[in-house]
């Protein structure tokens, strides 16, 4: 029930899908079932791209089942070279063929293909999408990264960005951009972009840079033992982790630190009118672990916002995060059901939320404005202009995406403050919909008649107790701000069923409201 409502992340092959897809020169044999097919759909639409993943697959059947799955698997890998021609190619299991136990690596090493065949072990039923893509990349240089002599400029390897990452592919470009400026060049970018035959050329940079922990940790670690490459530790995503970027390049290469900060908006909003208002509102953040972080420190430090709850839903980061929720001063979540998450910010009731394309959802539940941080991401969240979160522009974007939820939370409370007028009424849709905002007489709806709702709270001594809100009391909890209206609700029938009152008026309202404010 759960997969079919949301997941945040997917079974690890679905990772090992991301990596592949990203790299050129590799091909996928994946032993799964026809419904397990579905690789076209994740990358062609919602990212957009212009060529199909290379995946093949075995897509075995039930009336397979009584027969010999593994010659399906060997045929596939046979007519998968013949046909591709791949420089290299990984081997795996979905989480459906893993029960059938047919080992797809050492199947694929009797074959004897001319070119290496990297099995993956991704244990489906205990891990998830982010480990399959990083133990996919890990194993992928294992396996053909050698130590070379290093380049005589100093150089550089990306790590960590694939197909199907928020902003990976323009955040490539701003990194690079913002290298190339200290005079640095980047050697290799792996997986996206990267062929099995760059993969060997990676010892040839002085420096790994990580940029996303969840997909390439476990290769930066193994390179720095094997191929003594250190890697960064500092993700550029905001101004202030940029400028340590910067800083932390430099003293590994060497070389002189460098940033253009002339493109940086954010000094124009510290001494704006924006600023003053949007001071001190009330933030939750939840996402992966890389982006939550580093979006916990752009909301408090660069925007002057309270981040009132953090958390990830990859539990791999759980400690790390756990650790950054300390500093903030509130508890993380580590979890990936959403309900509990909703549940979370509901209680926290922030006036924003930072999140996924779950979150957002979440947030139009609970009329509160969200921006979206972090993947899972919907096709809107790959947008053909240049949008990075990293680096100078990066910067720039993030400080777009933080800001105008709330200008526009602020255009829905003045609406709302005046919902008598017949173009803004409830039953008004949007105004560039024609006539459904009309005036009764110009043929729209009318204002719906308040009518009484009620609804069930417990007393102080745990008894139920139906509380009814009188229209009056309803029409005048419609002035309260949006962000805040459904705490100040709930505040309200707690107040009055704390008091043993069955009905909600105007003057139970602002007496919960003067309880409430002591």
């Amino acid at each position: 029930m759960k997969l079919s409502v949301w997941t945040y992340e997917g079974p690890p092959h679905v990772g090992a899908m991301r990596v592949a897809t990203a790299m050129t020169g590799l091909h996928y044999v994946l032993h799964a079932p026809q419904g397990d097919t579905y690789a076209d759909l994740l990358f062609t639409m919602i990212e957009r791209r212009n060529h199909r993943p290379p995946v093949t697959y075995t897509t075995f059947q039930a009336r397979d089942l009584g027969s010999d799955t593994a010659d399906l698997f060997r045929t596939a890998c046979e007519e998968a070279y013949a046909r591709f021609r791949p420089q290299a190619m990984i081997v795996g299991a979905s989480c459906t063929a893993e029960l059938i136990q047919d080992d797809p690596g050492g199947m694929a090493a009797t074959i004897g293909l001319p070119v290496p065949v990297i099995p993956l072990e991704l244990p489906s039923y205990q891990r998830k999408e982010n480990f399959g893509a990083d133990e996919t990349l890990y194993q992928i240089i294992r396996t053909l990264a050698k130590p070379c002599e290093r380049t005589e400029a100093p150089t550089v390897n990306l790590i960590g960005p694939t197909a199907l990452g928020f902003r990976h592919r323009d955040d490539i470009t701003e990194v690079t951009r913002l290298l190339s400026e200290m005079g640095v060049a980047v050697n290799v970018c792996a997986p996206y972009g990267a062929s099995p035959e760059d993969i060997t050329r990676l010892g040839a940079a002085h420096l790994n840079v990580l940029m996303y922990p969840e997909t390439g940790e476990s290769a930066c670690r193994w390179m720095e033992c094997e191929l003594g490459l250190p890697f960064t530790r500092v993700v550029p995503i905001g101004a202030g982790a940029t400028r340590d970027f910067v800083a932390e390049v430099a003293q590994h290469l060497d070389v002189e630190p460098r940033l253009d900060e002339e493109r940086l908006r954010l000094p124009w909003y510290s001494v704006s009118v924006d600023s003053t208002y949007l001071t001190g509102k009330r933030v939750f953040v939840f996402g992966d672990g890389t982006h939550v972080a580093a979006m916990a420190r752009v909301a408090r430090d660069e925007m002057g916002f309270e981040v009132v709850g953090l958390g990830c839903y990859n539990r791999e980061m759980a400690r790390p995060i756990r650790v950054l929720a300390k500093d903030y001063g509130v508890t993380a979540l580590i979890t990936d059901d959403y309900l509990e998450v909703e549940a979370a910010i509901e209680a926290a009731s922030p006036e924003l939320i930072l999140g996924t394309q779950m979150e957002r959802h979440i947030g139009k539940r609970l009329g509160i404005p969200c921006a979206v941080i972090s993947a899972p991401v919907h096709v809107q969240d790959f947008p053909a202009r240049y949008a990075p979160v990293m680096g100078i522009e990066g910067a720039n974007v993030l400080f777009d995406t933080l800001v105008h939820p709330l200008v526009m939370g602020l255009e829905e409370h003045l609406l709302t403050m005046f919902r008598e007028d017949f173009e803004f009424h409830d039953a008004a849709g949007p105004s560039h919909h024609g006539t459904a905002n009309a005036s009764p007489e110009e043929g729209g709806s009318a204002p719906q008649t308040p009518r009484d709702i009620s609804v069930k709270k417990r007393d102080n001594v745990g008894a139920a107790v139906e509380v009814v809100w009188l229209p009056a009391a309803e029409q005048e909890l419609k002035k309260i701000p949006f962000f805040v209206r459904g705490k100040a609700r709930r505040n309200t029938e707690a107040f009055a069923a704390s008091r043993g009152e069955t009905e909600i008026g105007v003057e139970t309202l602002y007496e919960a409201k003067a309880h409430y404010a002591r």
